[in-house]
């Protein structure tokens, strides 16, 4: 019998030690200056935790929303450790109730998981839930990393492009998108040389 999309990411966290490390992703790490103490962040499909905990550790409020028990009792862990509080929501992204104007900061790391239709959703619970002027930080693959196979998914569908991220945020009051290839090494799954695609952006 076919693991559904629940089992699959519950089978992939129970594994022992954290997927894709602890340290945080290192564009978002390279924002830090934008973050400012006590703004609402939200964590979209955090996984084990290692954004979220590096956003608490700013002084920002942190929801952690994610679809996997494992990986959150992972995050769990991983906040005790650095001394920090998250709060967390087990939820499929694909069907969260989207707060209103809810956060100051949006975080969305590597998140292609979805097939094109929930990814619109969900894309557009993003600019739903940020705030007026609220920052949206994303950073995924393009498609040469069907050529480079080192993580993220091998449907091309579910890759990013320039084109894709700017009809979805072309609206925001400021845009800046970035195509590059670098060296990532974020635990097991992301490591090597990348074809990456970051989006800082303004509501």
């Amino acid at each position: 019998m076919e693991l559904s999309e629940f089992d699959r990411w519950q089978a992939r966290f129970a594994a022992p030690g954290y997927l894709f490390g602890t340290a945080p992703n290192a564009f978002l790490k390279s924002k830090t200056h934008l973050l400012r103490q006590g703004e609402r962040a939200l964590a979209v499909a955090d996984g084990e935790g290692r954004n979220s905990v590096f956003l608490a550790e700013q002084g920002l409020d942190v929801l952690s929303v994610d679809f996997s028990p494992q990986a959150q009792a992972k995050a769990r862990v991983l906040a005790q450790e650095h001394g920090v509080t998250l709060r967390f929501e087990q939820a499929d992204m694909t069907a969260w109730p989207w707060p209103t104007e809810a956060f100051d900061v949006v975080a969305a790391i590597f998140i292609q998981f979805t097939a094109p239709p929930e990814r619109a959703k969900m894309f557009a619970g993003i600019k739903h839930t940020l705030k007026p002027g609220g920052l949206l930080l994303m950073q995924g693959y393009g498609l040469k990393q069907l050529d480079y196979k080192t993580g993220g998914p091998s449907d091309p569908a579910q890759l990013y492009t320039r084109e894709l991220l700017q009809d979805a945020f072309g609206d925001f009051s400021s845009l800046d998108i970035r195509e590059y290839d670098s060296v990532i090494q974020e635990g097991s799954r992301h490591a090597g040389l990348s074809a990456l695609i970051d989006l800082v952006g303004r509501k």
